[in-house]
């Protein structure tokens, strides 16, 4: 009996292996948004917020994602790429919002202590809701159909257990890299001090870059969702189009064709974003000035 135990918990990790290696592209996504969410807290919180941001994350997958999945693969499976599209949205927009914030066209939220923190967890376990769905759905269509419910269930605990400690135990370390900087450059020897004050000095350009990363990998994950499933639904024309592109230069190689790829969903992600960060904006002003209105009535 202990041995037919081993042969499927054996089985549900090789199908979890195999599932999980689709979603490496998602994975680094989310580790490259993650670390955007603690830019500013003091050094004494970073942890704590990486800790909270894990923790909803775990629940994103255990309690929200996976029973629905399951339950909507079982019984309307149509509803998912609906559900994936106004995901995608969400992202196209957020990223939208921070490229307009580098140009200056959005004003920051003024630091108000703990409460900020409070919003600032909660921002990233929304947006963690979004990548999170698509690594356990690429999962989900990447098991075996006759798998079974149970040995499916299996699969998808352990590769959501997985894919979370992977992505925030590296955005746990890289956010305290300027710590070890700070403890190398006190250490006795003058090579092992220049290193940590290199790390220190380098931390704020690298944070920038992440920032940049993960907000272009925003639009990709967004654009990419909403252009696969349009395709889905109701509508080829835009995965007909990056189909054709990329068709065109196959010559050029699998790298060059995945760049052209991702760069065209980031493109469609941001246009998209900027359509719904233009409705949210008019719709917002028609909100605040409703009442100013019938006051004048």
């Amino acid at each position: 009996m202990s041995v037919g135990l081993l042969a499927v918990v054996d089985d549900i990790l090789a199908a979890a292996m195999k599932a999980s290696a689709k979603t490496a592209g998602v994975v680094i996504d989310d580790a490259a948004v993650t670390p955007q969410y603690v830019q500013g807290l003091t050094p004494a919180r970073e942890l704590p917020v990486v800790w909270k941001i894990a923790l909803g994350s775990l629940v994103n997958k255990f309690v929200i994602i996976i029973p629905i999945a399951l339950l909507l693969t079982a019984f309307a499976p149509w509803i998912l790429p609906y559900l994936l599209i106004i995901g995608g949205g969400f992202l196209c927009f957020e990223g939208a919002e921070k490229v307009l914030e580098w140009f200056g066209m959005h004003h920051a939220v003024a630091d108000d202590g703990p409460r900020d923190e409070r919003k600032l967890v909660f921002g990233a376990i929304r947006t963690d809701l979004i990548l999170s769905t698509e690594i356990m759905l690429i999962s989900l269509a990447s098991l075996d159909a006759d798998f079974g419910i149970w040995m499916t269930l299996g699969a998808l605990l352990v590769i959501g257990f997985a894919m979370t400690v992977a992505v925030y135990g590296a955005v746990a370390l890289l956010v305290k890299i300027d710590d070890i900087g700070l403890r190398l450059m006190k250490s006795a020897s003058r090579r092992v001090r220049r290193t940590g004050a290199r790390i220190v000095a380098g931390m704020p350009a690298v944070f920038r870059v992440i920032s940049v990363i993960g907000t272009v990998a925003m639009l990709w994950v967004g654009g990419h969702l909403v252009i696969a499933n349009l395709a889905e639904t109701f509508w080829h024309a835009p995965y007909d189009v990056v189909h054709a592109i990329t068709h065109a230069i196959e010559a050029a190689g699998a790298v060059v064709v995945w760049i052209v790829d991702t760069a065209l969903s980031a493109v469609a992600g941001l246009a998209l974003g900027l359509v719904i960060v233009g409705i949210v904006t008019l719709a917002s002003r028609a909100l605040r000035r409703t009442p100013v209105t019938e006051d004048a009535h």
